[in-house]
């Protein structure tokens, strides 16, 4: 199993790219890969499935609120969706392949494998499997990580020497309307952790300071967490995590950090 990267630790994320609609950069947009690569920051970016099986880079699992399309994005074909605008905007949804090309490993990229089984549940594998394959020849940090431990553990076999965690938060049964309350306790508790291979976390940056958080953060695991809004929430969440996935403003880079390569 790999470890995560340092540079994972010492640049903010920017969370779904450096997006900002008002500049016609959307979230997971090459416009918004690019702003991120400029900054100097690293980009957090969320893959889903086509209909024939391609790894798009969309956060949503309908088209409805980022496309003037609607309807779940794994209904749709990859040359479907790439001629689908993003609102406010002049691109379509890109292709993973294409935001490897245009990351080139001169940032930290951060890739959230969605889940596609509506409740966590162990029917994975072929979006990780497509996701590992694009990886392959890639040169330059990444490490990847999903809600579904079950994604996770998908990526241990398809993408073994990629550095795998777990995105995770107070899984509570409202907002996790298909998962039964003992699994969400299970999954709050962070139970999947070494079953999965995982070697980080990115937390909900409001659940910080919990015991399961703590019991890792003492075993010397990176704490990532999602989503800060604000120079404030940066502060407090950063008393506990490592890093942050931020969005909204702008995240002060750490001058001793290492430069982005050019």
């Amino acid at each position: 199993m790999a470890d995560l990267p340092d540079s994972f630790l010492t640049r903010p994320i920017a969370h779904r790219a450096l997006h900002d609609r008002s500049r016609h950069r959307i979230e997971n947009s090459r416009a918004a890969v690019s702003a991120a690569i400029a900054a100097g920051y690293g980009i957090e970016i969320d893959l889903q499935l086509s209909a024939d099986g391609e790894a798009m880079v969309f956060h949503d699992d309908t088209l409805d609120r980022l496309t003037p399309e609607a309807g779940p994005v794994t209904q749709r074909s990859t040359a479907e969706l790439t001629r689908i605008p993003l609102t406010d905007s002049s691109e379509t949804i890109p292709r993973f392949a294409e935001i490897l090309s245009l990351v080139a490993g001169r940032v930290p990229l951060l890739v959230e494998i969605k889940d596609q089984t509506g409740c966590l549940g162990p029917d994975t594998g072929a979006l990780e499997a497509r996701a590992a394959a694009l990886l392959g020849a890639y040169q330059g940090p990444v490490a990847l990580m999903s809600f579904n431990p079950h994604a996770v553990a998908a990526l241990a076999e398809a993408a073994p020497s990629r550095p795998r965690g777990l995105t995770t938060c107070r899984f509570t049964p409202q907002d996790w309307p298909g998962t039964d309350r003992a699994r969400c306790d299970d999954l709050t508790a962070i139970a999947d952790f070494d079953r999965v291979g995982a070697c980080f976390i990115s937390h909900h940056h409001a659940a910080l300071d919990t015991p399961p958080v703590a019991r890792l953060q003492s075993r010397g695991v990176p704490i990532l967490c999602w989503t800060i809004r604000s120079r404030a929430e940066e502060k407090a969440a950063r008393r506990i995590a490592a890093n942050i996935t931020f969005e909204s403003y702008a995240a002060a880079i750490d001058l001793a950090a290492p430069a982005p390569k050019s």
